[in-house]
């Protein structure tokens, strides 16, 4: 349903209506569109800042005037981003949407003064990086995880795009028990081959050709990414601080990975071989030899730790997890208990009624 805001602005009515439309056909037709000017006052109430970004875009928590619904604003500052890159991202997160595991994105695009603004789905909970710590989330919970920002990735493959910035401040959390999860934030998200430039700031992140000159964008990239989310979520730190050489823990994964030693690297010796031979199809220095994104639900009912995994200082499962586990069990316990009970009690019952019955009987004949 069109919100208030869109529907008084026909001419942006109309082109998110192309939009839907190009999402069933070429998503990669990107039209400008004419923003509305708008006072964020005048359209939201409790206003507030729950983010700002390195590049300048803050996002902002907010409830809708017209009907209390909580939202999120991105907004984007004139003199950092150019329309049309806010476009690009407003388009790409809009038409991926229909997803369940990506952040929704709804049809409200507007300038203010001096920023370009859209609203999204919020997150009642928050990130993920809130719940990572050192040792891990536990092996359930990562896998929860895992398997709901994969399938997210594989049907933004299917659309021949990249996200190219999967990592915890990106996935959101949207339940109290920490069970569901979503994959935002397009801001990086490009065309799959499209050029991209040498990326200039090192992160742990980053796959190692986005460290040459005009690299091509490829789904491998985010191959690359889930396979440092699924060492992240179960060990709470990073395998190496960059994907290069002259890092001796990613050297020494690499040359794991092409045999040219036997011995497990260190900081993977808590891993299971299903989840290693999986690790081995994610983070190959080779985009074109990264293959596992399709292959991680075949993953998901065998283990990822080892038994020793405690030994290297990795929680074999969080407490909350434990206890929310503990707490659905205990309540189906609970529930079985009291119907045994009302079922004994019941034929109890009848069996007293019946007894007394016959000693009725016998008193009456006496």
């Amino acid at each position: 349903m069109w919100n208030e805001m869109a529907v008084s602005h026909s001419p942006l009515r109309q082109a998110l209506q192309e939009m839907e439309a190009s999402s069933n056909g070429s998503l990669h037709t990107i039209k400008l569109l004419e923003l509305p000017r708008v006072e964020v006052l005048n359209q939201f109430s409790d206003v507030r800042l729950l983010v700002e970004s390195n590049s300048g875009a803050k996002v902002y928590g907010a409830r809708r005037l017209h009907s209390g619904t909580s939202v999120v604003l991105k907004c984007m500052h004139k003199k950092n981003t150019n329309m049309k890159d806010f476009i690009r991202e407003f388009h790409y997160n809009y038409c991926l949407s229909s997803h369940p595991n990506i952040v929704k994105c709804f049809d409200e695009a507007f300038e203010t003064s001096d920023s370009y603004v859209f609203t999204q789905e919020y997150a009642p909970v928050s990130d993920l990086s809130k719940f990572v710590k050192i040792g891990g989330i536990g092996e359930t919970r990562a896998k929860r995880v895992v398997e709901q920002v994969a399938q997210a990735l594989e049907f933004i493959r299917k659309q021949e795009l990249v996200h190219r910035d999967i990592c915890l401040e990106n996935i959101f959390v949207f339940n109290r028990e920490v069970t569901r999860f979503k994959l935002g934030d397009f801001g990086s998200t490009q065309r799959a081959g499209a050029l991209a430039p040498k990326m200039k700031v090192r992160s742990p992140w980053a796959p190692p050709e986005v460290y040459r000159e005009g690299y091509r964008v490829h789904s491998g990239q985010d191959a690359w990414q889930l396979g440092i989310l699924i060492y992240m979520c179960l060990t709470g730190s990073y395998p190496w601080s960059l994907a290069d050489t002259t890092d001796c823990n990613y050297s020494a994964w690499v040359a794991w990975l092409k045999r040219k030693t036997t011995k497990v690297p260190p900081r993977f010796r808590c891993f299971t071989p299903r989840l290693l031979r999986l690790l081995r199809c994610l983070l190959h220095p080779n985009p074109d030899n990264r293959t596992g994104m399709g292959k991680v639900n075949k993953h998901l009912s065998c283990s990822w730790l080892v038994k020793e995994a405690q030994d290297f200082g990795i929680s074999m499962d969080s407490p909350t997890e434990f206890m929310y586990n503990q707490s659905l069990f205990n309540r189906a316990w609970r529930k079985l208990t009291e119907l045994f009970h009302f079922h004994t009690h019941r034929t109890g019952h009848r069996e007293v009624n019946k007894s007394s019955s016959r000693q009725i009987s016998t008193t009456a004949q006496e």
